[in-house]
């Protein structure tokens, strides 16, 4: 059987009550079958994209030693900076890839930071000669997506009968946002890593993915797992864990992964995640209370029951990214 995604044009969104009507039913349908869909004629500038992807290349182009000038461990509790290949883990096993992570660029005075709060603060933004606009383009392409993907969550929102501003009101009004810059070398691993990124499901509310044209990520459905295409002008927009929790399983967080990179180029990816508050706490939507809550910990990859949990966002999140990066993870739970 030959499956695809849906492909939903969102900018009807910002148009009238029906038009934002038939897109919230489409999104509806996309988040209870498959928890992804691609967002086309999103409004994000091609140009801001083309250029983030220029500097990218450019930068994974670097020698080791002179990306490793904005390793990770420099980043301290706000959990930014680069990574080499097989550095990060999913279930354990290391992912043949290498990336920056990104985030909202928060001053040194701002009180979370201030507070020693994980997760926030300012980036590493790589800078030298050819990567003078990469800074600059990063906190626009931020900006950008971070704009479409609460334009998503209203659609999101009106798709489930709620106000559209109920996921701002309660949980976005500050987001804590997570940006990832991701090279999937063509090169031969040097470490036992078996895929580009194992299979998982994503942590929060929203994932927001530009992929190059080489392809590779996976999702698994009722049928298997199925390719997800890259689809020029196009964004890959997939649900998380939260979304999956606040509404009982009626809209799912889908375990995805993706192959290891043959193709004798590089691949690039561009995932920003939408998420809570880091303070907040989420709860069951209203209209949602009478979904039986399923169990699925028996199949899910981390052997987890999302329903299960109870607290702040930011734990949740720091228990999950714990074991992606462990080393990483006792040098920010440690007391600032």
């Amino acid at each position: 059987m030959s499956l695809s995604l849906p492909v939903i044009e969102v900018s009807s969104l910002a148009a009238d009550h029906r038009e934002r009507s038939a897109t919230a039913a489409r999104i509806a349908a996309a988040c209870r079958t498959h928890g992804f869909f691609y967002a086309a004629d999103h409004g994000v500038d091609p140009a801001l994209i083309s250029r983030l992807d220029r500097l990218s290349r450019r930068f994974f182009a670097l020698p080791l030693e002179q990306k490793l000038r904005w390793r990770m461990a420099l980043g301290g509790r706000a959990w930014r900076g680069y990574f080499p290949a097989g550095g990060e883990l999913t279930a354990g096993q290391p992912d043949w890839k290498e990336g920056l992570y990104l985030g909202t660029e928060l001053p040194d005075d701002d009180p979370r930071v201030r507070a020693g709060t994980p997760l926030h603060g300012r980036n590493l933004l790589p800078t030298g000669v050819g990567l003078e606009a990469f800074g600059e383009t990063i906190l626009a392409y931020i900006d950008a997506v971070t704009r479409l993907g609460q334009r998503l969550l209203e659609g999101i929102a009106l798709s489930l009968g709620l106000p559209a501003d109920y996921f701002a009101a309660r949980y976005t009004a500050d987001p804590l946002v997570l940006f990832r810059i991701f090279n999937y070398p063509a090169s031969t691993p040097v470490v036992d890593a078996p895929w580009g990124v194992g299979e998982h499901t994503d942590y929060g509310l929203l994932t927001v993915l530009h992929q190059d044209g080489t392809g590779g990520l996976e999702v698994r459905t009722a049928h298997g797992w199925i390719d997800v295409t890259p689809l020029p002008g196009t964004f890959v927009v997939n649900l998380g864990d939260m979304l999956d929790r606040m509404t009982g399983g009626l809209y799912r967080s889908t375990p995805h992964r993706v192959r290891r990179n043959v193709s004798g180029s590089d691949r690039l990816s561009f995932p920003l995640f939408l998420d809570p508050d880091f303070e907040a706490r989420v709860q069951r939507i209203e209209g949602c209370d009478d979904v039986a809550v399923p169990d699925d910990s028996a199949t899910r990859w981390d052997r987890a029951n999302v329903h299960a949990f109870n607290g702040r966002y930011g734990d949740y999140l720091l228990q999950k990214v714990g074991r992606v990066f462990p080393a990483l993870a006792q040098q920010v739970r440690a007391v600032p």
